[in-house]
């Protein structure tokens, strides 16, 4: 298929505002990049500008190694996938899937091939000379899917697809567009808001928060080895737990609870002796039966899994959420203690994560 280059691309809009800064990253051929992040954070924008639907201020954008840069959208052999699936609602779905081909004027015999071929990949072929308006909004995306198919383009774009779509049939579709990459082996960029989505479907996420990228790595990658605060919380549901806690001598002291610090730990927070970091803790690496005291206030089954929310150590400011296994039946007033079964620190004033390799 081919290869991406964004190189120190930004994006600055006539009145000054800057919605993307120093944007880098090399796309592999046949990879699967997720763009994930807060709505406004320049992600979409920098879909666009790959696209060439946006300008590119500053930077350069090869593709296979061509500097594409001022490439007319029409010429750069990309295909993108919106939001709201623009399709055209006069037309049976066979021509939307056909349209592309049908303005460059392709053999019809060849059209109807690549038409069939790409309905056959997205179980469309019987609904094919239907109109829009009697398809669901998974078909609807499907056909929109398929009208990039058929172009054979060297990027797919996707421009959160899922967004319009109920709970049940984005899991679906998530999984058709996963299958679809692995049968394909295309390049596709992928931008959307949902965590999920990202994790499920990357081999890379690019992480972005107010036009900056904060972290490029593979799901495990983000999930397991956040490089900031806001990685760390914006990655994992639930979120991760924080607390505001002082380096003491072989501990951690925070508001109402106290944690033990290994031989390691200690090791890795010596430079921060007496002084405060910030403790993460994701709800999955809390368990029952430690020395932290929690006071539950509520309690959420979800079957094989159960969330427990509370305050700890007495002080309604400072929240904590765990997911124990198994179902749990802890109910408002509830007092029980917990324990951190693995812990992740950041520095407090730069919210960057404290790591070996850092020291």
């Amino acid at each position: 298929m081919a290869q991406l280059s964004l190189q120190h691309i930004e994006k600055i809009y006539d009145n000054n505002v800057q919605a993307v800064y120093d944007f880098n990253l090399d796309v592999k051929d046949g990879e699967l990049i997720v763009l994930v992040g807060p709505s406004g954070c320049g992600k979409s924008t920098t879909l666009r500008m790959v696209a060439g639907l946006e300008d590119i201020s500053r930077g350069n954008l090869f593709l296979d190694g061509k500097d594409i840069t001022q490439t007319p959208p029409k010429d750069r052999d990309m295909a993108m996938v919106f939001q709201n699936y623009a399709l055209y609602g006069h037309m049976t779905i066979y021509e939307n899937m056909a349209f592309s081909l049908t303005l460059r004027k392709e053999d019809p015999n060849v059209i109807h091939k690549k038409v069939l071929a790409a309905a056959e990949i997205l179980g469309l072929t019987s609904q094919l000379n239907k109109k829009p308006a009697q398809l669901s909004g998974g078909q609807r995306q499907r056909v929109a899917m398929g009208r990039s198919i058929v172009r054979n383009p060297k990027v797919f774009l996707f421009d959160e697809p899922l967004s319009n779509l109920d709970a049940k049939l984005r899991g679906a579709t998530r999984r058709e567009i996963l299958l679809l990459h692995k049968r394909l082996q295309a390049t596709m960029l992928y931008v959307t808001h949902d965590q999920t989505e990202a994790l499920t479907l990357a081999d890379r996420i690019v992480c972005m928060s107010m036009g900056h990228v904060q972290q490029v790595g593979t799901p495990l990658e983000l999930y397991d080895k956040p490089n900031n605060v806001f990685v760390a919380s914006f990655i994992g549901l639930p979120p991760m737990n924080f607390f505001d806690v002082r380096v003491a001598e072989g501990r951690l002291e925070g508001t109402g609870f106290s944690v033990e610090l290994d031989a390691a730990q200690k090791a890795l927070l010596a430079p921060y002796g007496g002084k405060e970091i910030t403790l993460g803790v994701r709800p999955e690496d809390i368990d029952e039966g430690g020395t932290i005291p929690v006071d539950v206030t509520n309690n959420e089954n979800l079957g094989m899994n159960t969330l427990v929310h509370g305050y700890v150590g007495g002080n309604r400011s400072v929240r904590i959420s765990a997911k124990l296994r198994g179902w749990a039946n802890h109910k408002a007033g509830d007092a029980t203690m917990m324990r951190f079964k693995r812990m992740h620190f950041f520095d407090k004033t730069t919210s960057n994560a404290i790591r070996k390799e850092d020291n």
